[in-house]
């Protein structure tokens, strides 16, 4: 059964197509990783799935109904965004600021449930620690696993539940970037489906169970890693030469690219 059905959308706007005809199905509890060249159209995409924007044609069906059926206190409940920009003009601790996840499941007062689902998430994303921090004072990729912690709240417990991701591994080094991907990929584990826009392709290889490839807002390819991650279809979308290699010791493909001698001026 698919958590998320795209029907031919595109979006245009101040006559210029950011998405063309993008089609696609994602089963529930699994993990897609939108890939692309900067421009392919990927935060477009997601604004739409988000219902941040209307696609100009086409339809979008999450769980079997149509997105324009939901209000957004409805998607609040079990659909989650981390967006790429996240800036506070108000002093949050960071335990305040994770609770804002929990929100949209109770009225008045956090429960003990609340709390106890903003300590896990706290710990899960390594903050267990910065607690009682301001969030101003942290750093970049500090702010960033805070934020994670926030939408993870938001969902945590919702059966078939959906996160979106926008660049999540921003600003994060090495250790954090496999962290958060392996935690997003626990998550499908959960009941959870994960929409998320990479760019790093090895990354999207090792985490996504599928994977979108856009170009100027078309859809290059959609299926398994295997079958998208192809050197053709790297070089059609990046305008790069590269190596796919399979290692007998990684389930999934690895990229590497081919250095080219620069364009003369």
């Amino acid at each position: 059964m698919d958590a998320i059905t795209v029907n031919n959308i595109g979006y245009r706007t101040a006559g210029k197509t950011l998405l063309d005809n993008v089609s696609f199905s994602l089963p529930k509890h699994k993990m897609l990783a939108v890939i692309g060249a900067n421009g392919a159209g990927k935060s477009t995409l997601l604004k739409i799935l988000c219902k941040e924007f209307e696609p100009t044609y086409g339809s979008i069906l999450l769980q079997h109904k149509p997105l324009d059926a939901y209000t957004i206190a409805e998607l609040a409940r079990f659909r989650s965004v981390l967006s790429q920009h996240n800036t506070l003009s108000i002093s949050f601790r960071v335990d305040e600021l994770v609770m804002m996840g929990r929100y949209p499941h109770f009225s008045q007062q956090p429960t003990a449930a609340d709390y106890a689902i903003v300590q896990k998430v706290l710990k899960e994303t390594g903050m267990e620690s910065y607690r009682g921090r301001d969030y101003n004072t942290l750093s970049g990729g500090e702010q960033q696993r805070v934020q994670l912690a926030r939408v993870i709240a938001q969902i945590d417990g919702q059966e078939n539940a959906l996160l979106f991701l926008d660049e999540p591994t921003n600003g994060l080094d090495l250790l954090y970037q496999q962290h958060i991907l392996q935690l997003a990929q626990e998550l499908t584990k959960k009941s959870c489906t994960v929409v998320a826009i990479l760019h790093d392709i090895n990354f999207a290889c090792q985490y996504a169970d599928y994977i979108l490839l856009l170009k100027q807002g078309r859809s290059i390819a959609f299926g398994t890693p295997d079958q998208v991650i192809t050197e053709t279809h790297i070089e059609t979308a990046f305008q790069v030469k590269v190596r796919k290699i399979n290692d007998p010791d990684c389930r999934y493909p690895l990229i590497f690219p081919i250095r080219t001698q620069m364009p003369q001026k």
